[in-house]
């Protein structure tokens, strides 16, 4: 069960997302195109989740958000969730994530990245959990993905894709994951 391959190119997607957090208080719903993230970036991290409200993976999201990764000229976040858009408004407003979260609810997008579960927690075609980092060649060059959702790595996958965005030039870092919140 490995994600999709280092060295290919990255699939394009357009998908619904939530947009506006990180505490602004105006979350609305956009349409989220990843050829306008990666034509306008150095590199765009893309962080995979079966949901939202999962507590490994808001251990990773909330690590993004305090390394200060969103927001960035040279890096986009985006993460992703087989949850609906009304669960990524609240998602985003209690976590306070400056980043779009967008539904994957039918795991089409998890798919073409080799990352669609078939099934856990009683849920099927939903993403599994991981990290892919895009350059702005659309080549992918990190990809990491846990065995289960709650699994609790140490380093985590988001941790783990640090030094690859290094190599890119984007110079962050490194989030300090703590699975145990307070997020």
């Amino acid at each position: 069960m490995t994600p999709i391959d280092v060295g290919v190119k990255a699939p394009d997607f357009i998908a619904p997302a939530v947009v506006g957090g990180g505490g602004a208080g105006d979350v609305s719903a956009a349409e989220l195109a990843l050829f306008r993230l990666v034509d306008g970036h150095d590199a765009v991290v893309l962080c995979f989740a079966p949901a939202t409200f999962v507590p490994t993976c808001t251990a990773e999201f909330a690590a993004i958000r305090d390394a200060g990764w969103a927001g960035r000229d040279d890096l986009a976040v985006v993460a992703l969730t087989g949850d609906s858009l009304y669960a990524g408004f609240a998602y985003a407003d209690r976590f306070d994530l400056p980043f779009p979260i967008v539904s994957d609810f039918h795991g089409g997008i998890a798919e073409s990245y080799d990352l669609l579960a078939e099934s856990w927690e009683g849920h099927s075609d939903i993403p599994r959990r991981a990290t892919v980092v895009v350059d702005d060649d659309w080549t992918v060059r990190f990809a990491e993905a846990t065995t289960d959702a709650l699994d609790r790595p140490a380093p985590s996958p988001v941790q783990n894709a640090t030094a690859t965005l290094r190599e890119i030039g984007v110079d962050v870092d490194r989030p300090r994951v703590n699975y145990d919140g307070p997020w």
